[in-house]
């Protein structure tokens, strides 16, 4: 146990041969059980899970591939069942360092946080060795997703070193999570919508030597596409559904305000290519909307940053 919590480490696990019996003893003593799904894996993963004989692993083997976020799913429900506390997902290809867990998880078991997730890049010297397209894409992904999950003061959101207690996963619709490489940032969308307080903790990334195997041509549109529909899922629920919150009011205006305004912008633009003589008035028709719009749609992003969850709420445990 730690802190009085039951630790369970999920670890979803696909062609790690080779690298997950580092990961089973190098875990901390204090980690009560270890989950292991190998999801279908095509090489021996399980046998080499089987060859370790720590007592507290649980092996777990998909007959068909379902994806990182569909094996951490699976473990996470399997740990619950174990009588967990609070779940860990630690990768299978050892590249999440253990000597860390510590400070994810003082996060949720003293803090009062129901989420914690790790930050790689907490420092400049972070981006250091990092191609410049893919520190863009960081910066943008973790940009689009703050926008999309509420998560304003979270960064790194692909980073899948995270801690969260039982009791905030079992209100978690996992059946409606996604499960491939999009999960991290789904889960943040759904904790939103749950009001689950989150922290970011600062720790450094260990890359070994395994090369992704993330096709981008397909990850990309996928990621856009569970954003888009994350965010509108977000503010129906959580600004509408369940109290028709001033960021609805003022996101809902603005946008129509905005879309007026641009659409008459438009027509004068093809006025003036046309050589028809633009009058103030009809100028100041595209300008106001536009100006008005703009107004109400900062107002409502600064209202919902100010609503980014991240205040702990939740009781320490007792040791």
């Amino acid at each position: 146990m730690y802190n009085g919590a039951r630790i369970a480490a999920v670890v979803p696990a696909y062609n790690e041969e080779r690298m997950i019996a580092t990961v089973i003893e190098t875990m901390p003593a204090f980690v009560d059980h270890i989950v292991i799904v190998d999801d279908h894996s095509p090489d021996d993963t399980s046998g080499a899970v089987r060859a370790v004989g720590d007592q507290r692993v649980v092996l777990i083997r998909h007959e068909v591939n379902q994806g990182v976020g569909g094996a951490i799913i699976t473990a996470h429900r399997a740990a619950m069942e174990l009588g967990s506390d609070v779940n860990v997902v630690m990768a299978g290809d050892a590249q999440m360092d253990p000597e860390h867990l510590p400070e994810l998880l003082d996060a949720v078991t003293k803090q009062g946080y129901g989420f914690a997730k790790a930050n790689r890049f907490f420092a400049p010297e972070s981006f250091h060795g990092m191609p410049g397209y893919r520190v863009f894409g960081n910066v943008a992904l973790s940009f689009l997703t703050k926008l999309a999950s509420g998560y304003w003061h979270l960064f790194d959101p692909q980073n899948g070193y995270t801690a969260v207690r039982t009791e905030v996963l079992r209100r978690v619709p996992l059946d409606a999570v996604a499960k491939r490489y999009s999960f991290e940032n789904d889960l943040l969308i759904h904790l939103n919508i749950l009001q689950v307080p989150a922290i970011d903790v600062p720790i450094p990334a260990v890359y070994g030597i395994e090369a992704s195997s993330i096709r981008l041509s397909r990850v990309v549109p996928e990621l856009l596409s569970l954003l888009t529909r994350g965010f509108w899922r977000r503010i129906w629920y959580r600004y509408v559904l369940w109290s028709f919150s001033p960021v609805a009011l003022l996101l809902f205006l603005g946008l129509i305000l905005f879309g007026v305004g641009l659409g008459i912008a438009i027509w004068v633009c093809f006025q003036v290519a046309g050589s028809v003589v633009a009058t103030a008035a009809t100028v100041m028709l595209a300008a106001l909307p536009l100006i008005f719009g703009a107004q109400m749609l900062i107002s409502a992003l600064q209202l919902d940053i100010q609503a980014s969850p991240s205040t702990p709420t939740y009781p320490a445990f007792e040791d």
